[in-house]
């Protein structure tokens, strides 16, 4: 055997990149490489792939069908899939590589398709269903050994290469991220691109504030020498390791004494591309080995040897404090100088966030405390940073499905997954009505008496919306609307006759859906109910003023317009018009407000404002938006706890310190009540208790709208696995699930906390105790191992 041929049997020996060099004895690459082979039939094709990869030294596996083709891959996670897509007849090409794509394996995993040779005389076709398949490339019908052969390697060094590269890259960051000491990494020009956790605890910064940022732009310690940073650039610029002691300034504004190495990295072309810094605190036993402030003359000036005697390890963020690093252009310093100035400027403003000062307040307070208190305190820190402070973490996904389903249904936005099923509404809202639907409703005086009896009830929590649904066949949002607009002297406010206040009810009634279980005008008018009935309560009504219940009770009213029985995560991961429109972003809530302006300036004939004052109106309109946007499910613990921090607290307090002066405890309580910020917090409140009160109605009102939500989630279920969309609810599936189970979850997330707060403040004891027997009610059925809205008949 010749030694040509004996290399093309063992595979060609692969050059070491640099960049493998630098990774050091980390090992890229696993061999052999394995190649799973995706054929139906054997044919000529598939032979020459399993010769070629046994001339490239590859282990080669063969499939023949997509089930044993995922099997295989999940066990043996090879790095080439080869997918024949020249036959559809046997399976589709497309649908494997999908299967495949959607295991975690894969993420590395180069896939090819294999496409039949294209006739001269047609036009090359795009490879772009390919890729969005999750193809890597396209190899074109070959049976020559030599030609797989040569696609096989080309593939080792271009893209598997790459993806060896990748998972390497991938160990090192888990590496960084865990490691004790402090590292930045910036770019040439001494940009910040990564920090780890080391470093964001020693400074006080978290990565979000220092990413992408100069480091100039950073506060400078002024215990530095000042040559310091000059012997720094010279030395980093000649592509030298500097090392040594250098300060630098927290976020709180105290200097840290550390040890500092930083390491230039020379990257493509023998430039320098980006500064390692790593850093350490300085600690009293190294001090008597250093003694730098007048031997770190330039790095530059002395020889190697004398450059490294100068080195020490340490670590931090300051790393290369560079305010004279800079190598732009000859005009650089005044430049700089004028950056810096106006930096300084900025640091001194006092435009800090509240957070922001509490941050700075327990930094300094670490400073001075025990370890223990300290490591609490980083605790506390990293709590205050997350962008999620007012949302509970659940212990485990596996505790209780129905929480977890409930919260990645309403608090949420869906996958963000557009495919291509569009959900789109029934039709432009705007165009959906007749002129019949639009016969200005009977004036209040001429209302049928039967109705009119019920009407006499809306002033009780116990008023029964259903009796009203019925006897107005599905109209209950125009009767009521006006009855409680009447009571409140809305028409009054706005300046405008009950005739137009009529035909506006019946415009925003007719947007609603008649065809949904749930969110209908029914649940419409219930949700204005509640809401009038909260601004009966004398606290309530002695904290806001005549527009602020005009605005709450308009915005019950279109709270949810145009509503389609669907939620915003199934809008997102549908792709919906809107969901595109409002960016997956509180995508019904903004819906049913921009639609219910919409509606009423269309027509002089419904539009309420068309007498008001301009100022007033935005104020109004302001209001009404706030309050529709606040039903949005997913700041529904930060609207509760601000409620609680802001007006629960504050007013209990006031309460228990004076209860000796009546007079002090009443006044301090309504200046917290009436503030501005705090009469919007109220707003918010009463509108998300009233939009979920379900659970705090008489017992047959509160199981009636059980099953219609329930219904509606049944519903959403069915039509996600008709078209292929992802399940958001999985346990509502209606031939599994436990509507009790799903109500007891429900209370137990989202309502009790936020009841017992408004009931704290509005005094409702009436509703709690509905919901008290309500929670048993479902509780006893649950304990029955009964799934449905009731018990079984008795036998």
């Amino acid at each position: 055997m010749s030694a040509s041929t004996q290399l093309l049997s063992n595979g060609p020996r692969r050059e070491v990149s640099a960049a493998e060099e630098r990774l050091g004895p980390m090992r890229l690459t696993q061999e052999p490489i394995q190649v799973l082979l995706v054929f139906a039939k054997e044919d000529s094709q598939s032979d020459a792939f399993w010769w070629a990869c046994e001339r490239a030294g590859f282990r080669c596996n063969i499939a023949r069908t997509p089930e044993s083709a995922v099997e295989c891959f999940l066990d043996k996670h090879h790095e080439i899939v080869i997918i024949d897509g020249r036959h559809s007849r046997y399976f589709e090409a497309d649908a494997v590589c999908r299967m495949i794509r959607a295991t975690k394996p894969s993420e590395h995993t180069v896939i090819s398709a294999v496409m039949p040779q294209i006739p001269s005389d047609q036009e090359e076709p795009s490879v772009l269903p390919l890729l969005s398949a999750g193809f890597s490339r396209r190899y074109l019908e070959n049976s020559s050994v030599s030609a797989c052969y040569n696609e096989l390697i080309q593939l080792e060094h271009g893209e598997v290469r790459a993806q060896f590269k990748l998972r390497a890259c991938n160990s090192v960051f888990t590496a960084l991220e865990h490691c004790q000491e402090a590292v930045e990494i910036s770019s040439e020009d001494h940009v910040i691109q990564y920090v780890n956790p080391a470093f964001e605890k020693m400074m006080g910064y978290h990565r979000g504030e220092l990413i992408g940022k100069e480091l100039t732009e950073l506060p400078k310690s002024d215990k530095n020498s000042a040559d310091l940073l000059d012997t720094i650039n010279t030395c980093i610029k000649k592509g030298k390791e500097w090392q040594g002691i250098y300060f630098s300034r927290r976020k709180s504004g105290d200097s840290i004494q550390q040890y500092v190495r930083i390491t230039p990295v020379i990257g493509q072309g023998g430039k320098i591309r980006h500064f390692v810094s790593i850093k350490r605190p300085y600690s009293d036993n190294h001090r008597q080995v250093h003694k730098l402030s007048k031997e770190e003359k330039s790095c530059g000036e002395h020889s190697q040897s004398e450059c490294n005697s100068l080195r020490h390890k340490d670590r931090r963020k300051e790393s290369v404090d560079v305010r004279s690093i800079s190598s732009h252009s000859s005009d650089a310093p005044s430049l700089q100088n004028r950056r810096y100035s106006s930096m300084a400027r900025i640091h001194s403003m006092t435009i800090e966030a509240p957070i922001t000062k509490v941050i700075n307040i327990i930094n300094a307070a670490q400073e001075s405390s025990p370890v223990t208190v300290a490591e609490a305190l980083d605790r506390v820190l990293e709590i205050l940073r997350t962008t999620e402070l007012y949302s509970p973490q659940l212990a485990s996904k596996e505790d209780d499905p129905h929480t977890n389903d409930l919260v990645g249904g309403l608090m949420s936005d869906g996958l963000r997954r557009l495919s291509g099923n569009e959900y789109v509404f029934s039709k432009s809202a705007l165009h959906n009505m007749s002129q019949s639907q639009l016969a200005v409703p009977v004036p209040l005086n001429d209302i049928p008496s039967s109705i009119a009896e019920l009407l006499n009830e809306e002033e009780c929590w116990e008023f029964n919306i259903l009796e009203l649904e019925a006897a107005t066949h599905k109209r209950p949002l125009s009767y009521l609307g006006m009855k409680i607009f009447s009571a409140f002297g809305v028409c009054e406010f706005l300046n405008c006759t009950e005739a137009t206040m009529r035909s506006w009810l019946q415009v925003i009634e007719a947007n609603y859906h008649a065809s949904n279980s749930y969110h209908n005008s029914t649940h419409a008018a219930d949700v204005l109910h509640a809401t009038a009935y909260f601004l009966r309560k004398d606290r309530v009504k002695g904290s806001l003023d005549q527009l602020d219940e005009v605005a709450a009770l308009l915005a019950a009213t279109v709270h949810d317009v145009d509503h389609p029985g669907r939620t915003n995560s199934f809008l997102c991961n549908a792709g919906s018009d809107l969901a595109i429109l409002y960016n997956d972003t509180a995508v019904l809530e903004s819906h049913h407000a921009a639609l219910a302006f919409q509606l009423t300036v269309r027509d002089s004939k419904c539009n309420i404002f068309k007498n008001m004052e301009r100022t007033q109106f935005r104020t109004l309109r302001q209001a009404i938006i706030d309050m529709v946007l606040a039903t949005e499910m997913t700041r529904h613990f930060e609207h509760v706890n601000k409620f609680v921090n802001s007006i629960n607290k504050p007013m209990s307090a006031i309460e228990e310190t004076s209860s000796s002066s009546e007079g002090s405890d009443c006044e301090g309580q309504a200046s917290i009540r009436n503030s501005p910020e705090n009469r919007l917090l109220i707003k918010r409140m009463l509108i998300k208790c009233a939009d979920v009160a379900n659970p705090c109605r008489p017992l047959e009102l509160c199981i009636e709208w059980a099953g219609r939500i329930s219904e509606e989630y049944f519903a959403q279920t069915d039509e996600e696995k008709r078209q292929g969309l992802p399940v958001v609810m999985p346990v509502f599936d209606r031939n599994t699930c436990s509507i009790p189970k799903s109500q007891i979850s429900f209370i137990d997330y989202f309502i009790t906390d936020m009841f017992d707060a408004w009931d704290a403040f509005a005094s409702l004891p009436g509703l709690m105790e509905n919901l008290a027997e309500n929670y048993k009610y479902w509780k006893n059925l649950d304990e029955m191992k009964c799934k449905s809205l009731r018990p079984p008949p008795s036998q």
